[in-house]
């Protein structure tokens, strides 16, 4: 195929395919025609001998034209354009395949850092939830060491509103023992001088009737 566009001396072209009376019927009708053979020869180009190459190749050095003037380049024959076309095509080829082995590389390369960053992330992710785990139970001990205070701070609260309860009372009856320590102890020393004078009178008592009970024996 490459011949019959780049290089149209070299190709053959298939034999032309003789219909019969029922197949252009069938033609004319609408249908398809049928399958052509395939052409016959060296790598089915049509080239039966070797001759027949060589032979080409003489008419072609026959139709080479002369050499061109000093100042131009050397002319060059349709086969050498074609081969040029073909060899670029070639080179096409090589610079794909370059690309697809870079490319395969370039697929090996990130395949294996996606493993690692595949691997390195699954051990972060152990760290991590056994870190949360420890994190975890240390949060449930500090909530329960917290209820404990809680509790503790209640009972105190209560201790301590049943000690200022008692200061009170005592703040209470302290106060009135200060408000009314003159009245009391004016009231006690009362008290002192009356039983003092009840005591010298029960003594005075005492000696006129044991005088009295002196003078009844004489």
């Amino acid at each position: 195929r490459l011949n019959k566009f780049y290089n149209p001396k070299m190709h053959v072209a298939p034999p032309k395919q003789e219909l019969s009376e029922e197949d252009r019927i069938a033609v004319n009708m609408g249908g398809t025609p049928p399958p052509t053979d395939a052409p016959g020869g060296i790598a089915g180009t049509g080239v039966a001998v070797l001759a027949q190459v060589s032979a080409h190749v003489a008419v072609a050095r026959k139709e080479a034209p002369a050499p061109p003037p000093g100042t131009w380049a050397a002319y060059s024959t349709k086969s050498e354009e074609s081969t040029g076309v073909i060899g670029m095509i070639d080179l096409l080829i090589k610079d794909l395949d370059k690309e697809m082995t870079e490319a395969e590389i370039d697929e090996k390369n990130s395949q294996a850092d996606y493993e690692k960053t595949m691997v390195e992330s699954s051990a972060k992710r152990a760290a991590d939830a056994k870190l949360l785990a420890q994190k975890g139970s240390a949060k449930a001990d500090a909530e329960a060491a917290l209820e404990g205070h809680k509790e503790h701070k209640a009972d105190a609260g209560k201790e301590l509103m049943a000690t200022e309860k008692y200061i009170s009372s005592l703040h209470a009856e302290c106060d009135w023992l200060i408000q009314y320590y003159d009245v009391r102890k004016e009231a006690r020393a009362g008290e002192v001088d009356s039983l003092q004078k009840a005591k010298a009178i029960l003594s005075g008592a005492d000696y006129s009737l044991l005088q009295k009970s002196l003078r009844g024996g004489r």
